[in-house]
């Protein structure tokens, strides 16, 4: 195959077969991008054909046709976002080449445009604008409010995140979690709309998807990890359709409540990959909140549900099994545990589940996914990553390992807490701390002690309220009398769908620490 070079991380060539995709993965590259619609020529192989050789392989890979209803203008975003995303050296394809060209052409020139070409220069630079990133930021400017902060991130809506289980079970409204990333970004902060590619610690600087560079004093990596898809076969082609969903999507967890209304009798399949995920209870919780309408409408008798869950328990700290153990009794709902999801049939309603006697297959009239996770993609070709792939930090501190001008908190980072919103609110204002006492030449004092919180929906109306440190020692914030975390409790419920999203808002992003302000380590 004859392949152009376009720039470091990226090359393209014309058609290629599934034979070629082996060689593909020994000449080096990581990932791979089609860019030819499906059907365009009888000979073409199908994208579910390469994707499936590609999984094989060990690559990467992402389907972004341009022809037909796809034009260049439309696709353009979804390309830099795979060049940004996906694990380098990359090869696209098409056809000829050319589509590939344009569509590099395109994001470069879109970042031309935004004039990001000259290097720049901040005394501190955070990588990601979710949660971790904004509150960061806000915490920092509440400490010292003249210092020199940018933000780079490359997305303009930004979503609260822990209302879309809430969203599947037909509380609340999807738009009601979804706000401007401008409305949230604090004063005083350089927003940069651009992706990360590549973090050189060496030099103190970040690479943006136009080819530019940021160096800094200090950065702090809040990038989210990544939800793998691609990794269960069949998934990614019928996710929102033939009754697959999952409430880790903004756009899919409305198809979730529809489903939830529309299934009256058959099987109905919940999933939990192995671990680390963000929100450990999510699965769970999707599942309740289903039963829970179901028993309202009295279907329960007419339906089969089942969890299938990769580890071994229904929770990580003991103190809230009984209680969650109790809502299956009452739901009915059959635990599969060691059983992992690996293959999905949408149009057959079908699934396969890896077990230790071999594989199961399983049929469907609802399935409800929760995607295996991984390190972000560019945390983990970086220097920052540990083995895992997660930027390896001081599990106190939140300072890197080896690199003390860079600190990571949130979903990519290697701390082993529950990976949640409430962990999160509690390690911005460690990480605004410390960050400001290295650039004065102190060393870090502030402390997180692995708190997360995972409020289990166990019906429309009750929560258990699990919160907890490391090595799962329970940490309740209220007093039992008022809220007694391992039993359901209404007043949690009040908690989670009128408090909680109000403090996000209003608290957490605004650099407001009620509850969370950091205790010393010493």
């Amino acid at each position: 195959m004859e392949t152009r070079k376009l720039s470091p991380d990226l090359s393209v060539v014309g058609q290629i077969q599934p034979d070629d995709v082996g060689n593909i993965a020994a000449a080096g590259y990581k990932s791979i991008i089609c860019s030819s619609p499906d059907g365009e020529e009888a000979s073409q192989p199908a994208w579910a054909t390469v994707a499936h050789a590609a999984k094989a392989a060990g690559l990467s890979a992402r389907y972004i046709p341009v022809g037909g209803d796809h034009s260049i203008k439309d696709q353009r975003s979804a390309f830099a976002t795979a060049l940004a995303e996906m694990p380098a050296p990359i090869l696209a394809y098409c056809k000829t080449g050319n589509r590939c060209v344009d569509l590099f052409a395109a994001v470069q020139a879109d970042a031309g445009a935004k004039g990001m070409k000259n290097a720049r220069h901040h005394h501190i630079l955070i990588a990601g604008g979710g949660s971790a990133g904004i509150a960061t930021a806000a915490s920092i400017l509440q400490r010292s409010a003249g210092v020199d902060i940018a933000l780079i991130e490359p997305k303009t809506e930004h979503y609260y995140q822990p209302g879309w289980t809430m969203v599947g079970g037909g509380i609340f409204d999807k738009k009601d979690t979804c706000r401007s990333e401008a409305s949230v970004m604090p004063d005083g902060v350089t927003w940069i709309e651009a992706a990360v590619t590549r973090f050189d610690p060496e030099s103190k600087s970040v690479e943006l998807n136009d080819g530019s560079r940021i160096t800094y004093d200090l950065l702090v990596v809040a990038m989210g990890n990544r939800l793998a898809w691609d990794e269960i076969e069949g998934l990614e082609a019928t996710l929102g359709r033939n009754n697959v969903t999952s409430n880790y999507r903004y756009d899919l967890a409305p198809y979730t409540w529809e489903l939830v209304k529309q299934t009256r009798s058959g099987r109905a399949l919940f999933t939990q990959p192995p671990m680390p995920i963000k929100c450990a209870g999510a699965p769970q919780k999707a599942m309740y909140l289903s039963c829970s309408e179901w028993e309202k409408q009295g279907l329960l008798n007419k339906l089969d549900i089942e969890f299938h869950n990769a580890g071994g328990a229904i929770f990580g700290v003991e103190e809230y099994i009984p209680a969650l153990m109790e809502t299956v009794e009452r739901y009915g709902i059959d635990l599969a545990f060691g059983s992992n999801l690996v293959r999905v049939d949408g149009p057959n309603r079908k699934a396969w589940f890896a077990t230790a006697d071999g594989e199961v297959e399983r049929d469907f009239d609802m399935l409800h996914v929760c995607p295996p996770q991984k390190g972000n993609a560019i945390v983990a070709k970086s220097p920052l990553a540990d083995d895992a792939g997660y930027a390896e930090v001081d599990q106190h501190t939140l300072r890197h390992m080896r690199y003390p001008d860079v600190f990571a908190l949130g979903d990519c980072c290697s701390t082993p807490n529950a990976k949640t919103m409430a962990a999160a609110r509690k390690q911005a204002p460690v990480v605004a701390e410390n960050a400001l006492a290295v650039l004065k030449g102190k060393q870090p004092e502030a402390n997180y002690d692995g708190y997360g919180s995972c409020p289990l929906t166990v019906e429309n109306g009750k929560i258990v309220l699990a919160e907890f440190l490391y090595g799962g020692k329970v940490a309740p914030s209220f007093p039992k009398w008022l809220i007694n975390g391992s039993r359901p409790s209404r007043l949690a419920w009040q908690l989670k769908t009128q408090a909680l999203p109000w403090i996000y808002w209003h608290g957490m992003l605004k650099g407001r620490e009620w509850l969370a302000k950091p205790a010393s380590r010493f």
